[in-house]
């Protein structure tokens, strides 16, 4: 009887360690698969003609179109002005690329070069 209890409970161990070694494996492949295509772009929130648009900080020159992607268009105007990280999936289109944003992140509540001392 005891031999019958350690062998269910060997078999029990082995299947339990398999299924952590089955599920370690898979995380890393989730996490590749929920990353690609996301990209990061840093600038200052402005709006032109309109629409959202991402520029350069320190000369001002647009170099991407916003697009809200799972909030409203409307949440972009509490960062006119900021220095952003928009986070989401970078589209090339025309003459700069479309950035569909996901989240953002404030890096500084002023655009510009920061001053050098």
């Amino acid at each position: 009887m005891r031999l019958i209890v350690a062998s269910v409970a060997l078999v029990a161990l082995i299947g339990l360690g398999n299924a952590r070694a089955y599920a370690g494996q898979n995380v890393p492949q989730e996490q590749k698969k929920s990353a690609k295509g996301a990209s990061s772009m840093t600038g200052c929130v402005d709006e032109q003609d309109g629409k959202y648009v991402l520029l350069e900080d320190r000369n001002r020159t647009p170099i991407a179109d916003l697009e809200a992607d799972g909030f409203p268009t409307e949440g972009f105007a509490k960062h006119l002005g900021q220095k952003v990280t928009v986070r989401g999936t970078r589209i090339p289109a025309g003459e700069r690329p479309l950035f569909r944003v996901r989240s953002i992140e404030v890096v500084s509540e002023t655009c510009g070069p920061t001053a050098s001392m």
